[in-house]
């Protein structure tokens, strides 16, 4: 029998890998990666530059040596694939050896996604960076050390863009973040947007809101300045985070089916259109569990878990990948924000519903108890289920994990009295008697009724 074969070695490839090896000892597995590295810690790499994460094989997850000789798991290096025969059953590899062709049983594609490079003038040059691979991430931080700029420009106001904004200001560089909507971490809705902008002020980061960059120049090769809306700006880095595209062209060339949000479609165990072929992490589609449509929502958890029930599907035992609500936090130096489901309300008539939300402020911790700090908190339902459609929050403690309580009640379509009715863990030194997702739900309740 062929073995099973799988397209890329991260997240979603390596948990797919693990899971088949695990179930099936005896079948073989080939995993094709044309990078250096496997299951390493994407979301770690701003933390890395920050200096924070100390040592650069601290973001490395599981060396390339344990999958080969502790779970005999067949892992190729330096190997891309750059074609799928679906009727053929085998893929075409180019490799420091030569071009060569590999039958396969069944399929996984996970080829991740890239960073978007917007047509810039002066994408090119010295200094200017994207951020999503570690290779990009060792030179940020080689470039940080080494020649210690003044000045840096951060690009886009999303995770990356603030989590760099972050890192950058360890260095003690002036920090220029700019974003051309109204709002940094727009997917999170203005109020959280608001509280992060007044933080990261406070921090020095030097925000610039409804600015499109047109561009970069330098003399030399080397950056120099950063050209935004016929004005100027003296830097010696510039860091853009605008977001990330999947990388669907090549099961696109397949004839694989794409979804109306470019990333490949695929059903609820993550097949794909093409028999035998399956789809998973940063390339492909899930279902959102608020919509029950097709969404595209790259995260890690995502990434991993969809991996995992694809490796148990492939060697058997049919397994969903699971819905998502693009449950997410960001750290903005000290300050939290989390968002869970639908937060804005002309998404959520789009997508058929009644959106009825409230924005309440609460505290961490009993209002009495020493270090209470604010919470505030925005949430959706539907006037016609009363369905818990979302929520987002910001704060500086106790943010990331009480999304969570949110997304819970998502995932089993809870409605707005339920959550407010919801038993949860009362103590000073942690929350107030009234939790503030419970004190938020209640409001929300009575807005509905």
């Amino acid at each position: 029998m062929d073995p099973i074969v799988v397209v890329g070695g991260d997240a979603a490839g390596m948990s797919a890998a693990s899971k088949f090896k695990r179930e099936q000892p005896d079948r073989d597995v080939v995993v094709f990666e044309k990078g250096e590295y496997v299951s390493y810690a994407a979301c770690g790499m701003p933390y890395y530059v920050k200096g924070s994460v100390e040592e650069f094989d601290d973001l490395l997850q599981v060396a390339p040596e344990e999958f080969i000789e502790e779970r005999d798991i067949d892992l190729r290096l330096h190997h891309e694939v750059v074609a799928i025969d679906t009727d053929a059953h085998e893929v075409t590899v180019e490799s420091p050896s030569g071009t060569s062709t590999q039958p396969y049983d069944q399929l996984l594609v996970a080829t991740g996604a890239r960073a978007i490079e917007p047509p810039f003038d002066g994408m090119d040059l010295d200094g200017v960076y994207t951020m999503h691979s570690l290779d990009s991430a060792k030179a940020v931080r080689n470039a940080m050390e080494t020649h210690e700029p003044e000045s840096v420009a951060v690009v886009g106001g999303g995770y990356v863009g603030i989590e760099m904004a972050e890192a950058f200001a360890e260095h003690d560089t002036v920090v220029h973040l700019f974003e051309m909507l109204p709002h940094v971490l727009a997917p999170f809705g203005e109020m959280v947007g608001e509280k992060v902008e007044a933080h990261l002020r406070d921090e020095g980061v030097e925000l610039h809101l409804e600015t499109a960059v047109d561009g970069f120049d330098g003399s030399g090769g080397h950056v120099e300045t950063l050209v935004a809306d016929e004005s100027t700006y003296d830097v010696d880095l510039v860091l853009v985070g605008v977001g990330v595209a999947p990388n669907a062209e090549l099961a696109a060339e397949a004839g694989i089916e794409l979804g109306e949000t470019g990333a490949i479609a695929t059903d609820e165990f993550g097949r794909t259109s093409a028999p035998d072929v399956f789809a998973a992490g940063d390339c492909a589609e899930a279902r959102h569990v608020v919509t029950g449509e097709p969404d595209y929502v790259p995260l890690a958890l995502t990434a991993n878990r969809a991996g995992r029930a694809i490796g148990q599907t492939m060697a058997g035992d049919e397994t969903p990948v699971g819905d998502i609500a693009g449950t997410a936090a960001v750290k903005a130096f000290d300050l939290e924000a989390a968002r869970t489901g639908i937060i804005d309300e002309e998404t959520a008539r789009e997508a058929g519903f009644d959106p009825v939300s409230v924005t309440i402020s609460s505290t961490s911790r009993a209002h009495y108890y020493p270090g209470a700090k604010p919470i505030h908190i925005t949430m959706l339902g539907d006037r016609d289920s009363n369905r818990v459609l979302g929520a987002a929050m910001v704060g500086h403690e106790g943010v990331a994990k009480r999304v969570d309580t949110v997304a819970a009640a998502l995932h089993t379509e809870t409605t707005v009295e339920e959550l407010s009715y919801f038993d949860l863990s009362y103590a000073p030194p942690v929350s107030p008697t009234w939790d503030p997702v419970l004190t938020t739900a209640k409001v929300l309740n009575g807005k509905l009724d």
